[in-house]
Parts: C-alpha cells; sequence; structure tokens
C-alpha cells in the first residue's frame, strides 16, 4: 500500500486504485486530539471519547482528503450483510455494513478497530463502494454482497472491479471458539481448511482468506490485500482484540469525485 501523509494525519491508499477521478484512504490513529486510551484519531462517537475531539478527528480527516463534513455519507454499522445505494450524503440514518454509490460528491465513510475494510471501484461504470467485515459479516458475506448490489444497481462486471481489503485483525491474532468455528465450517464447506489454522488445541480464523473466497466466488479477479495486522501494529492502527476492548475506531473512506 501506499503511504499518505497530511500534516500529521498518515492513511493509506492502494496503488491499483490509480484514478485522479477517486478519492480513497485508509486512516491510521496518527495525527488527531483524542487523548488516551483512544489516542490519536479516534472517529468512534460511541467508545467513551469526548465528542468534540471526535469532531475535530473528522474535519481533519475530511480535510486531507480534500473534502468536506457535509459530503459524508455513514451508517449504523451493525455486522450485516445489509448494502445501501447512496446518492446524496447521509449521517448514520440507517442500519448497514456496506454502502455503495455512482454519485459525485458523497464521500462514504465505515469506522474499524479489527474488522477488515473492504474498498471497491468499478472504473468502467464510475461506481464505488465500501464494506465493513467482522466475522459475523464475513459469514454472511457481506464482500460478495456488495458485488451483486453494484451489477444491480450500475451494471458492475465483477471482471471490471478493483477490490482492496484493508488492514484490519490478522490470523496470528484472532482466536475463534467452537461456536464461531462450527459457523465458518458450515459457511465455507470445502474451502473451510483455507481459512482455518489450527494451532494446538487453539484455532485461528483468516479474515483476508475468508473475504477473499467471498469475492473470487462471484467473479472478482482483481483484489489486492494490505496483510497489515491491527494487532501487530498498535502504534498504527486500533484493535479491540489486543487493546482489550478499550480503545478507538480508525475510518475508510471512498469516493467520486
Amino acid at each position: 500500500m501506499i503511504v499518505q501523509k497530511s500534516g500529521k494525519l498518515v492513511f493509506y491508499q492502494f496503488p491499483h486504485f490509480n484514478d485522479s477521478g477517486l478519492i480513497h484512504g485508509i486512516f491510521t490513529r496518527l495525527g488527531g486530539v483524542s487523548v488516551s486510551p483512544w489516542n490519536s484519531l479516534n472517529l468512534g462517537g460511541t467508545v467513551g471519547d469526548d465528542p468534540s475531539a471526535v469532531k475535530e478527528n473528522l474535519n481533519r480527516l475530511v480535510k486531507a482528503v480534500n473534502s468536506k463534513i457535509d459530503q459524508l455519507a455513514q451508517v449504523r454499522q451493525i455486522h450485516s450483510a445489509r448494502v445501501v445505494r447512496i446518492d446524496q450524503p447521509v449521517d448514520a440514518v440507517d442500519k448497514a455494513d456496506a454502502m455503495i454509490t455512482n454519485k459525485p460528491g458523497p464521500l462514504l465513510l465505515m469506522r474499524f478497530a479489527d474488522c477488515v475494510p473492504i474498498l471497491y471501484y468499478d472504473p468502467k461504470n464510475r461506481s464505488a463502494g465500501i464494506a465493513h467485515a467482522g466475522w459475523q459479516g464475513t459469514i454472511k458475506g457481506v464482500a460478495s454482497q456488495v458485488v451483486l448490489e453494484m451489477g444491480r444497481n450500475f451494471g458492475t462486471d465483477p471482471e471490471d472491479l478493483v477490490v482492496g481489503i484493508g488492514p484490519s485483525i490478522g490470523p496470528d491474532h484472532y482466536q475463534i471458539g467452537s461456536d464461531v468455528l462450527g459457523l465458518v465450517e458450515e459457511t465455507f464447506q470445502q474451502n473451510a481448511h483455507q481459512v482455518l489454522i489450527w494451532d494446538g488445541d487453539e484455532v485461528k480464523l483468516d479474515l483476508w482468506k475468508a473475504n477473499r473466497i467471498n469475492l473470487e466466488k462471484v467473479g472478482v479477479n482483481n483484489i489486492v490485500v494490505s496483510g497489515i495486522c491491527t494487532g501487530c501494529n498498535l502504534e498504527h492502527w486500533f484493535s479491540h482484540r489486543a487493546e482489550h476492548g478499550s480503545t478507538g475506531r480508525f475510518a475508510s473512506v471512498i469516493g467520486l469525485m
């Protein structure tokens, strides 16, 4: 991934999203005003941080991508596979875990602290999307659902899509219990061995591989995986698991100019 800086803010971009008409970025925790344990660019408004600090952090983020607060499109993330179409900016009035748009202007924003950010761009039909995929969203197929909805709404051919899987909890940090194990085996069936890693009596889940499989099943081939584990890199990323729930949220954004 390409590292970008705006003042003290640091964010990452996918090199294959190289279109001057596209805005996108996955922002680290650096460059904000929040104090510990949310230090410093916390974008989560429901984790106990000072609302004025969150607002200032949001202002800094949109400025970094030459956008404005009133261009933001947000949803209430609920670990689902629900996708909403965005035609204009909106402030979290809908419950969903993915957004798609073909309209210039709205900046799609979602928040993360271990779950997988997935960004989508269709250069042929000029449309974009974003998804939030924790273990629940991954099992429910939110990654592939975005592809299907972009096809229904914008005529997107999966072969034209470029997709980026961003920083999230890596398989080395993601131990799961028997309940999740059973659901993964039921969902991925013959592919379950590709996403489950056995370590003695423990089993870990590879969310990166699981979401890649979901995308490939619906015909997406141009996929880049960042391979950055939030749990391994606390100096740059918030990690709900590694920080035992006392942490902030980083943000991913994408939009059309």
